[in-house]
């Protein structure tokens, strides 16, 4: 896979809020990690207006434009004006204009948050299921009824097409993009020089995360490192929390606190977070990848690849020729 051009489009009032916004895939594609990628993304701040105003303290220079959105790879729009939302006022038509052009162009288009609805306004989201800020669902869904709005999911991956919730949901989707493009081990990698947490996708999803404590408070971090350097090996409930001196409950109640799912789940995601990885960069046969993953055998890792990933390790593996020795 590839990473390639991305155009972050920046509101013509730029308040803290949007500031927030824009940090958030500025950070992720705008930062080169060349020991994971080389090269890594192209960003483009474009701005949808020359006289973009910045909230107070900040001042942005770019020389991207609506038009450098139609040529890019990716498009992000992270926003939409207050007054969209609010009063109902008009999505800007060169916004709406340059977005239905990038995707008749061939681009990947994003939203993050309110920046739905300027993808509803241009005819993207017709048809399909999509994610807003929950406060926003009902009113995007009134809007625009032939769009499908989702109002449980952190993000929503419809192939050329993405959107995600507010605020952190939407480091998850920016994430799950690099995951999409450069495979589970680099955007695990990335997340934890983040110091984030990772999230499982939405249903349909062709990746699985890693769940990642956020902090080492419960003294978790030691022993799930442990547990990592051992996946190969038979694991139980009882062997985790005896490594972390606590007892099986304490441990269980614990890990679910930091991880949000169970230690067996955690396990699992581990291991076929493995089997991702040596998939993407080896060619080993697919019974040595569960062997080595600790799934056991092939027909165990194909069951919970179809199961959590949603396509078989074979399929997987073909995403990623370029990473394989």
């Amino acid at each position: 896979m590839s990473t390639g051009s991305v155009a972050l489009v920046v509101p013509a009032d730029l308040g803290v809020i949007d500031l927030y916004e824009l940090s958030i895939p500025a950070a992720v594609f705008g930062t080169p990690q060349p020991d994971l990628a080389d090269p890594w993304y192209e960003l483009r701040l474009c701005k949808v207006d020359t006289r973009t105003r910045a909230a107070p303290g900040f001042t942005l220079h770019s020389e991207h434009g609506l038009d450098d959105i139609v040529t890019a790879g990716t498009v992000i729009v992270p926003w939409v004006p207050e007054e969209v939302i609010e009063e109902n006022a008009p999505v800007p038509p060169d916004l709406v204009s340059a977005l239905r052009r990038a995707h008749e162009a061939g681009a990947r288009i994003v939203s993050l948050c309110g920046g739905a609805f300027a993808l509803a306004e241009a005819g993207l989201l017709d048809g399909r299921r999509v994610i807003t800020h929950w406060m926003c669902t009902a009113l995007l869904a009134e809007r625009y009824p032939k769009v499908q709005v989702d109002d449980s999911a952190l993000y929503v991956d419809d192939g050329d097409v993405l959107t995600s919730a507010g605020m952190t949901a939407s480091l998850d989707l920016c994430l799950h993009l690099v995951r999409r493009d450069l495979g589970a081990h680099v955007a695990n990698q990335l997340a934890r020089r983040m110091v984030v947490p990772a999230h499982r996708p939405g249903s349909g999803s062709q990746f699985v995360d890693l769940s990642v404590p956020a902090t080492d408070e419960q003294g978790l971090v030691p022993v799930l490192d442990w547990v990592r350097a051992r996946l190969d090996e038979p694991l139980t409930i009882e062997d985790m929390a005896r490594r972390a001196a606590m007892s099986p409950r304490t441990f269980y109640r614990r890990l679910h606190a930091a991880t949000g799912t169970t230690p067996l789940q955690w396990l699992l995601n581990e291991r076929l977070a493995r089997a991702q990885t040596l998939l993407e960069s080896t060619g080993l046969s697919v019974e040595k990848i569960a062997a080595l993953s600790g799934i056991g055998t092939a027909n165990n890792l194909r069951h919970h690849f179809l199961k959590q990933v949603g396509i078989s390790p074979s399929d997987y593996r073909q995403s990623f020729p370029r990473h394989q020795r």
